[in-house]
């Protein structure tokens, strides 16, 4: 047996060094799979993605699927590719195996809750209120830097990360805070503001409108008093205005306290994205 991969198109070209290809996956030259590689939109060219990977059912657990994404990760060195990076549902657990098996470890996860249609109070002594136009200036000039912070301390290379901070940000913020369908909202005790949380109304898979959390912190000095889980009811009642029944959220692995906190709310992981070095 000789697996090998074989063009089943064009390489596609951007100006901006962007590539992608689709492949056969090929066993002593007939097609038994396919697999699509791409340099990545959102970390630039230096980045790659394993977009996906398939062989027929009886002709796998022979080692072919492990041999093709090996030769994938081959064509993206040669792209000048520095990482690759891949996205497994949650319950496709063959696949899950084969990335760790290849040295794939997780970067972070995407979770989603199922909201029913009833307000959680605040605690007593905290109130709410939507976060101005000079606290959102001094939030987006902090938040782009400690995103692209984040990036780079999970192993992603400083240009990288900075370019998938501000393309995120100018992609989901193009109006700023008058942007359709987002919501930034504070949490204020004693007239004092100690966290925020930024929520959007978006597409998930596998369809259908919900709330999405792309930011949420308490300030630091407030800490361990419970503020994090106010500010997610919080950002459930945002998205039940929208007249959503649901809430995802993406959350880094190394985030411990973060993860416990959205289990112990109901949250359930969707999808795991896996990252290794090139």
């Amino acid at each position: 047996m000789t697996t090998t991969l074989r063009p089943s198109g064009p390489l596609q070209q951007g100006a901006d060094g962007a590539r992608s290809r689709h492949y056969d996956v090929c066993d002593n030259g007939r097609p038994v799979g396919s697999v699509a590689i791409s340099t990545d939109d959102a970390f630039g060219p230096t980045a790659g993605v394993l977009g996906s990977l398939a062989v027929e059912e009886s002709r796998r657990r022979r080692g072919r699927g492990t041999i093709a994404a090996l030769a994938a990760e081959e064509v993206l060195r040669g792209w000048g590719c520095s990482r690759v990076r891949v996205e497994v549902p949650a319950d496709n657990d063959p696949a899950r195996r084969l990335a760790a098996a290849l040295g794939y470890t997780e970067r972070s996860r995407n979770m989603v809750k199922e909201i029913g249609p009833d307000t959680a109070p605040l605690p007593a002594g905290l109130t709410s209120r939507a976060m101005s136009e000079e606290e959102f200036a001094d939030w987006r000039l902090n938040a782009v830097r400690a995103y692209a912070q984040g990036w780079i301390d999970r192993g992603v290379a400083p240009e990288q990360a900075r370019l998938k901070s501000e393309t995120d940000h100018a992609a989901h913020l193009p109006d700023g805070l008058a942007t359709e369908g987002v919501r930034f909202q504070v949490l204020v005790q004693a007239d004092e503001v100690v966290g925020h949380v930024w929520v959007a109304l978006r597409e998930l898979e596998p369809g259908g409108t919900a709330g999405f959390v792309f930011d949420v912190e308490v300030c630091e000095e407030h800490r361990g008093r419970g503020h994090g889980r106010a500010l997610m009811l919080l950002a459930e009642d945002v998205t039940r205005a929208w007249r959503a029944d649901r809430l995802g959220l993406h959350v880094f692995a190394s985030n411990t306290p973060a993860l416990r906190l959205y289990e112990s709310l109901g949250y359930t992981t969707t999808r795991y994205n896996l990252a290794k070095a090139l």
